[in-house]
């Protein structure tokens, strides 16, 4: 009964963790402007975007992909199901899922850190100009918050 639980708590964490990386990939606020005036830039189309934004938000939709394979592998091989027989097959899908979960996180610090790396360096550096400074918008905070819970 204890694993059972204790099963049902990690899949819950692994799907809050899951529908952090899609809010984290969705949101817009990866960056947000550190100046106080008004500079709203719009692109035309998501090709428009910058290169690092583009990369870290196909990144994080691969993330996306996968934590949903690591979550339908996770339900396959729960004890609560009867999809597979209970045996060691069943504890070792159950594992290879939580491994995936462990791959998700990992692999969504990578564009989560990059990202913030690239924004916190052109904040710091003198030759910017104060109007295009940004800082770390919600979104970086909440994939890192996801990760915590993958």
């Amino acid at each position: 009964m204890t694993s059972a639980a204790l099963e049902i708590l990690g899949l819950g964490l692994g799907i809050l963790g899951w529908v952090g990386v899609i809010l984290a990939c969705g949101l817009p606020m990866w960056q947000v402007s550190a100046f106080i005036d008004v500079n709203i830039v719009v692109y035309d189309s998501i090709l428009a975007l910058p290169a690092e934004v583009q990369a870290g938000r196909a990144l994080t939709v691969i993330v996306a992909l996968l934590g949903l394979v690591a979550l339908m592998v996770t339900v396959v091989g729960a004890q609560c199901t009867n999809c597979i027989r209970p045996g060691k097959v069943k504890s070792r899908i159950v594992i290879a899922g939580g491994a995936i979960y462990i791959l998700c996180g990992v692999l969504v610090l990578i564009p989560l850190c990059w990202f913030a790396n690239i924004v916190i360096s052109d904040f710091y550096d003198p030759t910017v100009p104060s109007s295009k400074k940004r800082e770390m918008g919600a979104a970086l905070y909440i994939g890192w918050a996801a990760t915590a819970l993958l």
